[in-house]
């Protein structure tokens, strides 16, 4: 059970846990040392060699798992997906795990970082929560790189004739850092450049990051940074990275980040962990390749898309799953009472106890993720990260709703127990692949309009009754057809704690519409981003930050990361 008094933190957990040499790790999946470039003795990354010479293989199965909307009480999604990944192994699957790298920000802000918890963890913890191999700190430098060479661009005579008022392409920062979010640059004189308003985006929003995510090659990726728009000219035609002539440059700085990184759990199933775009202002999804790579050298690969499945989910099975021609076969969808109770409007303050009604009215939130799931025409599978607050009665409602709903249920306890308590969670898995094949498809066609597919995303997956667009939206939409971009798929940038673009509207809304105030072109990574409501792409830090709770002792290991 995840809560009590005298357990021992995340970070206690993961210190003592035994932490195998990376390379015993690959030899469970067939890897060996020439396999790997080594990062230390615990982790590695896979060479493109390996990358080629697993293509061949025939592909495993793959499990997504999402959850409903987060709240403040917790749902513990990646350490339900990591549980699993060891659950399968338990019951003599052979499995490994997909999953993101998680961003500095959030890891020294409020959310904390993305290698599950209790005994259900990735190894090593800090270091992947921290610096890890660099690929975030890579695609920062590529990113500010393409800013750099835009702005010497302009110093140096403007061939391109770019209008400085409009220039997309932003600097970025793997930090929360409210006070870049517009600056001025430039400042001091004709040797310093040409002023103009500039900002930063967080490092994880940053169409590299999605570009590395969706790449699958060198090449692939050289062709899309290529395809990156940084700015406009004064003919209003759009610039791209290609234009500036530097997306080798920028393949170069990022050949390294490419490749997947292996790690492990604490109980030594194989992990990759690569890539980390946040999932209300990104696509939300580990990197292709990871998860390709995983599926050729797994029977089953348990991945992770960023917050419920009105994001994350969504976007894996619409964007990312349609580039990478994977047909996922299960979707986990995972649920505390605990949140629960709060979507259905008990204070979090009163979560301790126990509220069957309040339960009840959540159950509403749950059921339309569900829904969402089944349009996709995947079967579900409810995930119940179990807490120790939970009463009988509150379990055996949510038991009995999920088989009157005719969803499978599974109460899991891998935070308390790692595998072992997910085991039943992996065989009803495994029981509901055999007996109810996938049938998935993705809502929406390319060939409609970029109007028509927000329409079905609001309608299919938020419930709600469709789009307004600001009148910038709407000039925007004319012009992207124009250009030729109103093939591309749609990545809605949309708060996560609701359905809906309002964060206090919990549990399911009805009757609500989603408002764009403004499109942004990735054309690199190969999609449309839909800004709603008051979403930022350089969050700010809480009133006390995590930070302020970490520190490192005289041996250098860490204290109070989690």
């Amino acid at each position: 059970m995840n809560i009590h008094t005298t357990v021992k933190s995340d970070i206690e957990i993961a210190q003592e846990s035994v932490v195998k040499p990376i390379v015993e790790i690959a030899a469970k999946v067939g890897l060996t040392e020439e396999d790997l470039e080594l990062y230390g003795k615990n982790k590695a990354k896979l060479t493109y060699e390996t990358m080629e010479t697993l293509a061949t293989k025939p592909d495993g199965k793959v499990v997504l798992v999402t959850a409903i909307n987060p709240t403040p009480a917790g749902e513990g999604k990646s350490t339900v997906a990591v549980g699993l990944a060891d659950a399968f192994n338990q019951i003599g699957v052979k499995a490994m795990a997909a999953l993101r790298e998680p961003s500095l920000g959030p890891t020294m802000g409020i959310k904390g970082g993305a290698t599950g918890g209790g005994y259900a963890q990735v190894l090593p913890m800090e270091e992947i929560n921290l610096h890890f191999t660099g690929d975030i700190h890579a695609i920062t430098t590529a990113n500010n790189a393409l800013a750099a060479f835009l702005d010497n661009h302009l110093h140096q005579g403007n061939e391109l004739n770019i209008d400085p008022r409009r220039i997309v392409w932003k600097r970025a920062l793997d930090l929360n850092d409210r006070a870049l979010r517009q600056v001025i640059v430039g400042l001091g004189g004709p040797m310093q450049g040409v002023p103009r308003e500039d900002g930063f985006d967080i490092t994880v929003a940053s169409e590299i990051m999605a570009v590395l995510c969706l790449a699958d090659s060198l090449a692939d990726l050289k062709s899309r940074l290529a395809r990156m728009i940084v700015a406009y000219n004064y003919d209003k035609q759009p610039v791209t990275c290609g234009d500036l002539g530097v997306e080798g440059a920028l393949t170069l700085l990022l050949k390294d980040a490419l490749k997947p990184n292996l790690v492990q759990t604490i109980e030594h199933t194989p992990v990759l962990v690569h890539g980390g775009p946040f999932a209300n202002i990104a696509h939300g999804c580990n990197s292709m390749v990871a998860t390709k790579t995983a599926r050729k050298l797994a029977d089953y690969v348990v991945t992770e898309a960023g917050f419920g499945a009105d994001l994350g989910a969504e976007k894996f099975l619409n964007i990312k799953a349609r580039m990478a021609q994977i047909d996922p076969d299960a979707v986990v969808i995972v649920a505390t009472i605990r949140a629960l109770k709060m979507h259905g409007g008990q204070s979090k303050a009163d979560l301790k106890q126990e509220n069957v009604e309040a339960l009840r009215k959540g159950l509403k939130n749950l059921k339309k993720h569900i829904e969402t799931v089944q349009a996709f025409g995947l079967p579900a599978v409810v995930g119940i990260n179990r807490f120790v607050t939970d009463t009988k009665a509150e379990i055996e409602l949510l038991e009995q709703w999920c088989q009157q709903e005719g969803v499978e249920v599974s109460l899991t306890e891998v935070w308390e127990k790692g595998g072992k308590g997910g085991v039943d969670l992996a065989q009803k898995v495994v029981q509901t692949i055999n007996q109810s094949p996938s049938r998935f498809k993705s809502l929406y066609e390319l060939s409609q309009s970029l109007e028509e597919k927000m329409n079905v995303i609001v309608q299919q997956v938020y419930g709600g009754k469709g789009v307004e667009f600001s009148a910038k939206a709407l000039k925007q939409l004319k012009e992207f057809d124009q250009h030729g971009w109103s093939d591309l798929p749609v990545c809605m940038a949309k708060t996560q704690y609701s359905l809906s673009d309002d964060q206090a509207k919990i549990g399911r809304p009805q009757d609500f519409t989603i408002h764009i105030r403004e499109l942004i072109p990735k054309i690199g990574a190969g999609f449309i981003v839909a800004l709603t409501g008051d979403v930022m792409t350089m969050p700010g830090l809480p009133k006390k930050p995590a930070a302020c709770a970490m520190d490192v002792d005289d041996q250098g290991r860490a204290k109070g990361l989690f």
